[in-house]
């Protein structure tokens, strides 16, 4: 009679993938757990009819060898001219209990899903916005590709951990203590002994042979992590590859990143199979003696040729989910981890933050003032040093000097980028560091020097200076930013895609887009970082243009590198080494013939050359 064991729900797919993600093996972090739980209670009902479920399905479970018992006893005892009284009803019983099973596990994982999923989506989001509120300077230092599959790796661990911990660990301890305590009842001592002594070796030699191979699994992560960065960066580079004619290096560099790769995962394969091989001769061995004894009490009469198959069917519902056991245990320790991985994410503060009790910006009139103002990257190499400096209301400042000398820190620091270490930013009286950022960055509209778009149409790249905005207000502000002939000229028009970063789109267009985002955001202070410095003449007039559409009635702030796009600026400011040195308009600095006199001389003679 050939016997089959209680179904385990999980599919071949879900196994292979996580058998082969390899997560970073560390300790058994139960404090991950109980991060976890405030997630889950959000389903208290659902778990409850989940748990109750599971119950049922190991109910069902072990009384099921119980029938198969009755079954195998009665047609045992049948005589031959009575072998069409097979009791009927035993084996109908036998069918509707593994039905029962099927259903009762099919139930619990339908309801648990929810809860699952809906933890998943709750964590997955609150990471995300953590992102985003960190400062510039993480996002500096950070590794794109690294990140993401943190986060990959984290939401799957939630999901295996949940699931499989839940519904194979812990039922499985429940199914081992039931099943001990009736061998034990009905059959005697040495029965529940091979038994127990078995599991236990079995869960001693896979406790330490994980630990052991732990260092191999982690170095397979690891090499996972920076191939997986190293293509990433290729690829968002893509342009500079080509430029340099490098495609061969890269390729040569990300096959070195998969050799270690593959080296790595063969050490991990090995170490695999010895586990798995241990594992083997461990359940071989106990199935061996048990069967050995079952048999022995046959032939004596000790047992009936039931009881046999009822021992046989046990140690098949026993070992099964305990062999799995061993790869649950293995890819727990890895979720565990990797969940741990993502929440260390949430662990990282920003250096900038709000107060505790910041208001929101009232800004009226836009007057921005910079009171002694020091700030630096590392203590060693300070980029502004007690800069003082007032941009009045509704006025054209101009910012000018070498690169370096940091205009566009100061820049950062009036968006709250970075904290200034010493000094005070005021706009209309208000300390910058006493608002909230939020409110301050919603009155700042930012023209960068490289602008980056989103992969998506160009309607809804202008839309991004205000998510809100109607087509109308899109298209007004597309007209006031010189991009009605460029959108009339392509094919798509407005719905034209740009490419991933903006790639389809030229300097000039990209920078008219930013314009165009600036319009829609309407913010009562302008700053223009460099914004032509890499455009052609003509693109340079027509953003020029756009400038002075959008400037009137603004406090805007102009960093330039050519002097002759800012002659009309109410202050131009010359920094050198951090500091400012010279202030005035255009006029007066020409006047005073020092740095300002030698910049503007300096590129007059470029242009005429």
């Amino acid at each position: 009679m050939q016997l089959k064991c209680a179904p385990h729900h999980y599919s071949t797919l879900t196994m292979r993938r996580f058998k082969h993600d390899n997560q970073d093996v560390e300790g058994f972090n139960w404090q991950v757990v109980k991060m976890l739980v405030p997630y889950l209670l959000e389903f208290k009902v659902r778990i409850a009819l989940a748990m109750l479920c599971l119950i049922l399905t190991k109910i069902a479970s072990v009384y099921l060898p119980f029938i198969l018992k009755d079954i195998v006893d009665t047609l045992d005892t049948q005589k031959e001219n009575q072998i069409y009284l097979v009791p009927l009803g035993l084996v109908a019983a036998y069918g509707l209990v593994r039905l029962t099973i099927v259903l009762f596990a099919e139930i619990r994982d339908t309801l648990f899903g929810r809860v699952t999923e809906r933890a998943i989506r709750r964590i997955g989001l609150k990471v995300f916005k953590h992102l985003h509120q960190m400062d510039l300077d993480f996002h500096l230092n950070r590794q794109t590709g690294g990140i993401s599959r943190d986060i990959d790796r984290g939401t799957s661990g939630i999901s295996f951990l949940m699931r499989f911990m839940v519904f194979n660990i812990v039922p499985t301890l429940i199914e081992i203590t039931m099943v001990i305590g009736i061998l034990l009842y009905n059959y005697g001592v040495w029965f529940a002994l091979i038994t127990l002594l078995a599991i236990v070796s079995y869960i001693t030699y896979s406790v330490y042979a994980t630990e052991w191979r732990t260092r191999f699994v982690r170095a397979a992560n690891k090499a996972d992590s920076s191939s997986n960065t190293r293509a990433i960066d290729s690829l968002l580079n893509y342009e500079t590859v080509k430029y340099f004619t490098n495609e061969q290096h890269e390729a040569n560099a990300y096959d070195q990143q998969l050799a270690s790769w593959e080296k790595a995962k063969i050490q991990n394969r090995l170490s695999l199979f010895a586990l798995n091989g241990g594992q083997a001769v461990i359940i071989a061995i106990s199935m061996t003696c048990m069967l050995g004894l079952a048999a022995y009490q046959v032939t004596h009469n000790q047992m009936t040729l039931g009881d046999f198959v009822l021992i046989n069917a046990f140690m098949m519902q026993l070992f099964m989910p305990l062999n799995f056991l061993g790869f649950v245990y293995r890819e727990i320790k890895g979720s565990l981890a990797n969940i741990e991985q993502m929440f260390s994410l949430l662990g990282k503060t920003p250096k900038v933050v709000d107060q505790d009790d910041a208001k929101e910006l009232n800004l009226q009139r836009g007057e921005i003032k910079f009171s002694n103002v020091s700030f630096n990257y590392h203590p060693d190499r300070p980029i502004l040093k007690n800069v003082s400096l007032t941009v009045a209301s509704g006025n054209k400042v101009a910012i000018v000097g070498e690169s370096g000398s940091g205009k566009s820190t100061l820049v950062k620091v009036l968006f709250r980028f970075y904290d200034a270490q010493q000094g005070e930013i005021l706009i209309d009286d208000q300390n910058i560091q006493s608002v909230t950022q939020h409110s301050l960055r919603s009155h700042i509209g930012v023209v960068p020097q490289d602008t980056v778009l989103f992969n998506d149409s160009l309607l809804e790249n202008v839309r991004y200076g205000n998510v809100l905005a109607s087509d109308e207000q899109v298209m007004k502000a597309i007209e006031l930013a010189h991009l009605t002939d460029f959108v009339a000229s392509i094919p798509d028009g407005i719905e034209t895609k740009v490419g991933e970063r903006g790639l389809k789109l030229s300097g000039g267009e990209k920078q008219r887009v930013a314009i165009a985002r600036a319009i829609l955001k309407n913010p009562k202070i302008l700053i223009f970082d460099e914004a032509t410095s890499s455009l052609d003449s003509q693109s340079e007039k027509a953003v020029l243009s756009a400038f002075a559409d959008i400037a009137k009635g603004h406090t805007s702030i102009v960093i330039a590198h050519r002097l002759s796009t800012i002659v009309d600026a109410n202050l131009i400011v010359v920094m050198d080494k951090g500091q400012i040195i010279e202030q005035g308009t255009h006029k007066s600095l020409l006047e005073r013939n020092g740095k300002y006199a030698q910049m503007w001389t300096i590129q007059q003679s470029s242009h005429h050359e």
